[in-house]
């Protein structure tokens, strides 16, 4: 996939020396730490041991700067590291993502033991500048204003064996008042679909079964090359590729989706019958101040369509509660829109403000303890509802593919876990004969949880797959070495849903 000019010049590094990457925030800062990650392998560099704790070489800061405590929480950890560096001569300390294109200079003068900071445009210099601080025995900043590679020229180790991102654009051209994401990340810039549709061939020829297209306004895809229906075009295309058995793409924004993009999902096979669609609030005062350019009967018609299209779909969204100058009627209105579209699930959160965004020094800030108030009743509704919806699969038979490290109490439940086609996550009884993470089993649902599945009868069939041996090639491979990038979130790349406080987007979702 990469050609040597696109990569940074080799830089001489002994192979003990260790790396750890810790990212925060969104799916664009899960896969820039693969890239980071393959840019310091491709350096000399090896991953430190999952329990390394900041006692590796290098250690990366991948960070988010859409909450407003982000950067508070950066410093308590380069605090915590600062004695560890002071004890270990040699250590370096490395600084990227949204917060650091944000403050620059500030870091390394709210923390001098910091060896680099860099920007989101400019990931692969990573290497380049860790060499340089340490020659010159003196911090490196380097915050490049656009682009300098697209993310996937870059080097990449990927943390699943079967289930890959492929970023098709970058940036975002909304303005969304509480979104700080496009003045970090810049305008949208799109890759042409034929190095997209490359990219995806290379990773199937490697084993994986699963991809997500990935971007801050994914179905936005053509705005940048001239074509409003490449999106569409691009999911149709995935579907021709043989090998690959399910494609997913977040996070869309209802401005941009077309009936051109329902059909492809509803006439794609591969397509799974998922979709994120972020609502942020049901009141259309509250759009129009939160700069969203739809309004509830667009939103709700988007939503109407994709179910007649496609019956079975799982549709998930993400939703701030007390937004400046939100009244009560307005939160009914979101309340309204919740029980209308009546999603599988909803990332909920309660407004925060987000330095240097214009919803920032709005008038009309909600008290914590109303904002606290409605965020619960939302939560409650969206729980019942949640469970409602899961009901409705029990005694559905469906085909999960096996999944790694989602099922936290699976040993003491000697169950595994999956995702169906929909995402929604299963668990499910251990069959005899082994199941690899990549593989598929057909499963008969029957029970359900608000948040996940049960198949508590005997599997109904195994279908071991090329992701699955990819899995175990890779394992098999890797037994000996060092486990685990400590990425924070997501560590196997499969495009289920985040956690609450993380968010399923990035910052404008």
């Amino acid at each position: 996939m990469t050609s040597s000019s696109d990569r940074s010049p080799a830089v001489d590094v002994r192979s003990s020396k260790t790396y750890e990457i810790r990212t925060y925030g969104c799916q664009m800062n899960v896969h820039d730490s693969e890239r980071l990650a393959g840019l310091l392998e491709d350096a000399g560099y090896v991953r430190a041991p999952q329990d390394s704790d900041g006692d590796a070489d290098v250690v990366v800061f991948n960070t988010c700067a859409v909450r407003e405590n982000a950067d508070n929480r950066l410093y308590g950890n380069l605090g915590h590291l600062a004695p560890k560096k002071a004890e270990r001569p040699g250590m370096q300390i490395a600084v990227g993502g949204c917060l650091a294109q944000k403050d620059r200079d500030t870091i390394v003068k709210r923390a001098p033991w910091v060896d680099v900071v860099f920007g989101t445009h400019n990931i692969g210099k990573l290497p380049v500048l860790l060499e340089r601080a340490r020659v010159q025995e003196e911090a490196q900043v380097e915050i490049a204003e656009s682009l300098e590679a697209f993310p996937s020229t870059l080097p990449t180790r990927r943390e699943s064996a079967y289930a890959a991102w492929v970023s098709i654009s970058v940036g975002c051209n909304n303005t969304c008042t509480f979104c700080i994401v496009p003045a970090l990340r810049g305008k949208e810039k799109d890759r042409r679909p034929g190095d997209v549709l490359a990219e995806v061939e290379a990773l199937v020829a490697e084993g994986v079964s699963e991809i997500t297209l990935l971007g801050q306004n994914v179905n936005a895809y053509g705005s940048d090359i001239g074509d409003r229906e490449a999106f569409s075009k691009l999911l149709r295309a995935c579907g021709n590729i043989d090998g690959l058995e399910r494609v997913r793409f977040t996070s869309p924004h209802p401005r941009d989706f077309t009936d051109d993009v329902i059909a492809a999902m509803a006439e794609t096979p591969n397509v799974m019958p998922q979709l994120h669609m972020p609502l942020q609030s049901g009141s259309d005062t509250v759009l129009k101040a939160m700069r969203r350019s739809y309004r509830q009967e667009r939103y709700l018609g988007i939503i109407e369509k994709v179910r007649a299209a496609i019956p079975h779909a799982a549709i998930t969204t993400d939703i701030i509660v007390g937004f400046p100058g939100e009244t009560e009627e307005d939160f009914e209105q979101t309340l309204h829109v919740v029980r209308e579209a009546r999603f599988a699930q909803a990332f909920t959160f309660q407004y925060s403000k987000r330095p240097g965004t214009p919803a920032a020094t709005m008038d009309g800030q909600i008290p914590k303890k109303v904002v606290q108030a409605r965020y619960e009743r939302l939560v409650a509704l969206q729980e019942e509802i949640s469970w409602d919806e899961n009901k409705k699969q029990v005694g559905r038979t469906m085909e999960l593919m096996v999944a790694e490290g989602e099922g936290r109490k699976d040993g003491a439940t000697h169950r595994l876990s999956g995702r169906a086609p929909d995402n929604r996550l299963v668990h499910f009884t251990k069959p005899e004969q082994e199941v690899r993470p990549g593989d598929v089993v057909t499963v008969e649902i029957t029970y359900a949880a608000p948040h996940h599945l049960l198949a508590e009868g005997a599997v109904l069939d195994v279908r071991r797959t090329r992701a699955g041996d990819a899995w175990e090639k890779r394992n098999t491979a890797e037994a000996a070495k060092p486990a685990g990038v400590l990425l924070g979130l997501p560590k196997i790349g499969v495009p289920a849903p985040l956690p609450v406080a993380a968010g399923s987007g990035c910052g404008c979702d």
